[in-house]
């Protein structure tokens, strides 16, 4: 009997990617916030704007940059 998939103490072939869905976290700045209802919109850099859930990031503002995965902001980005 062999085992497929994902195993526990196994590496990652490619550490930037969510080993449950394969998508990646990205940068998104942060272009309006609605606090009622936990929603920001962000622009990632190819200019695509999208809603995101901002429950996780404390006082989130115009301007913040968000890593974004799955439509939910995991964490406000320090400023390069």
């Amino acid at each position: 009997m062999s085992i497929e998939g994902p195993v526990a103490g196994a590496s990652c072939a490619d550490p930037h990617h969510c080993i449950t869905c394969s998508d990646e976290g990205v940068p998104m700045r942060v272009t309006s916030v609605d606090d009622t209802c936990g929603i920001a919109v962000c622009v990632g850099e190819r200019g695509s704007a999208i809603e995101v859930m901002i429950a996780l990031v404390s006082a989130v503002r115009i301007g913040d940059v968000l890593l974004v995965h799955a439509g939910t902001a995991l964490t406000r980005l320090a400023p390069a």
